[in-house]
């Protein structure tokens, strides 16, 4: 995973806060593509549980981010070869802190793939 420095929001008010090269912040990635929505990213490493993560949103929106801005997050955050995936865990499980918010996950230690004929 990679961060993105040119992004992380520089005076972010606490606890958003963090300093160039730490393995976690928040980031505002200017609108890339063809609606022009500014998205808001928060990142960890995961080194404290396993998961590399981001949640990503629209900023000053309650929208979900579309198919192309997520992958616009994933290409700053994780090389080409990365799995990176996004779940949906049995409806027992759903936790929605955070309308319009979504999320990529990947593990530090690998993913595995389904056949490639199946994606």
């Amino acid at each position: 995973m990679t961060f993105p420095e040119r992004f992380r929001w520089a005076n972010a008010p606490a606890p958003y806060n963090t300093a160039p090269g730490n393995p976690f912040g928040f980031f505002m990635i200017p609108g890339r593509n063809a609606n022009g929505r500014g998205l808001k990213v928060l990142a960890v490493d995961g080194e404290e549980n396993g998961w590399e993560h981001v949640s990503v949103s629209i900023e000053d929106s309650k929208k979900c981010p579309s198919w192309e801005e997520m992958c616009i997050v994933k290409r700053l955050f994780w090389p080409p070869e990365a799995c990176v995936v996004q779940f949906h865990p049995a409806e027992a499980d759903y936790i929605n802190r955070h309308p319009g918010v979504l999320h990529l996950w990947s593990r530090v230690d690998g993913f595995p793939m389904p056949p490639k004929i199946c994606v």
